[in-house]
């Protein structure tokens, strides 16, 4: 599987196909053979279901952070914060409006729905990001893609906890919703922005002290990713806020240096591995019954998510601001769902008690793999049409 993961971008190349793809459909053929004999069922495995993807989504971020040659700034971010502050919220709403009307879903586990639909995955949606560092790869679409999967994956983690507020009954209370907004937008928020720029900080100092003399290897990408994410956690801030912003701040430390090259690499490679690992293991809950529960309703507010609400509210982020209509197509349309949305299930379902949650989690394996199948057919495409018309365009 490791030769897989380090030969098949190559050979995949001229198809229609992605690394995702073939993972998911690999731990299918396995775990229908009987070839390994337990049921990697997430639902079983609640808690190291959890753990696993948070391993994989901050690296991740750790990675999409050093790619990301563009410096912080109100315009040249533009696109960003649109789909962050008007995408965002439109698809946690009307996801969950479609859980409580649709689904029949209690209002908590609506909302738990909802917050996990809302992100854009980092892991999965590595093949529409900006590509290495200083590649010049940084089109307006792959950056809005990579700098939403970013901050996205964080900022999603208030409505988990409101959620959770909400399975508790403590929306009823004003008291409760006031704590809410206090301590888990307000201070989690800034701790995990302040312990990020600290970490990145720090980190910037050792890897180019003494003019740009280079202190350790690409392991330091990993490291960095660790202690940024565990220190965000002991002071109650949101950890994955704070290793993508302690990746910005390194990458902002010595923007042009090639050493940034080298952490993305490392972070990159165990990533992939991560990932493959993660795709087999959800492959083979597919093959095990994981979408035995799903109804036909349920389907179609899945593909409601994917094809309806994630691209509408998109385009309603990008009114006025003026970038190409195919550009906000594009960037409306490859809002990828993937290993984000199962942690944020997983975490939910660990910390709160939303009672039986067995349809919800075929809603989200079913969304997420309709994800991986449009997204991953049609990205590595489009993309290339996209870039064909701006070099016309050109010249």
């Amino acid at each position: 599987m490791i030769l897989l993961v380090s030969w098949a971008p190559v050979g995949l190349k001229p198809l229609p196909l992605t690394l995702a793809i073939l993972c998911v459909a690999l731990g299918v053929v396995i775990f229908s053979t009987g070839l390994l004999s337990f049921d990697p069922d997430p639902r079983t495995w609640d808690t190291a279901t959890e753990r696993l993807t948070e391993l994989v989504v901050i690296i991740a971020l750790m990675g999409a952070g050093l790619k990301l040659d563009r410096p912080v700034g109100w315009r040249r971010w533009a696109s960003t914060w649109r789909l962050l502050a008007v995408a965002m919220p439109l698809t946690i709403v009307a996801v969950a409006w479609l859980g409580v009307a649709g689904l029949g879903f209690s209002l908590a586990m609506a909302l738990l729905l909802g917050a996990a639909m809302a992100p854009t995955d980092p892991v999965l949606a590595a093949d529409v990001q900006v590509g290495p560092p200083l590649s010049g790869d940084e089109d307006e679409v792959r950056f809005g893609l990579t700098s939403e999967a970013g901050l996205n994956d964080a900022l999603a983690f208030p409505f988990v906890h409101l959620a959770i507020l909400a399975a508790a009954g403590g929306l009823a209370s004003t008291g409760g919703l006031t704590d809410w907004l206090a301590v888990d937008v307000g201070w989690r928020l800034a701790t995990g922005v302040g312990v990020g720029v600290l970490c990145g900080l720090g980190f910037a100092r050792l890897i180019f002290r003494e003019g740009g003399t280079r202190f350790g290897d690409g392991l330091v990408a990993l490291a960095a990713t660790l202690m940024a994410y565990a220190a965000a956690e002991l002071v109650h801030g949101y950890g994955f806020l704070a290793v993508f912003v302690c990746a910005l701040t390194i990458r902002a430390g010595e923007r042009d240096h090639q050493f940034h090259q080298e952490m993305h690499d490392f972070s990159d490679q165990i990533e992939r591995l991560l990932m493959m690992l993660l795709l087999v293991l959800f492959g083979g809950a597919l093959a095990n019954g994981l979408l035995a529960s799903l109804t036909w309703i349920d389907a179609l507010v899945g593909l409601a998510v994917v094809f309806v609400i994630r691209p509408v509210a998109g385009m309603i982020a990008m009114i006025g601001s003026g970038q190409p209509m195919r550009e906000r197509l594009l960037l409306s349309f490859l809002g990828i769902r993937g290993v984000g949305s199962v942690y944020y299930v997983a975490w939910g379902l660990n910390h709160g008690d939303f009672g039986d949650s067995e349809r919800l989690w075929a809603v989200v394996g079913f969304i997420v793999l309709v994800s991986i199948l449009v997204h991953g057919i049609t990205a590595a495409p489009l993309l290339r049409r996209l870039a064909r018309r701006r070099e016309a365009g050109a010249d």
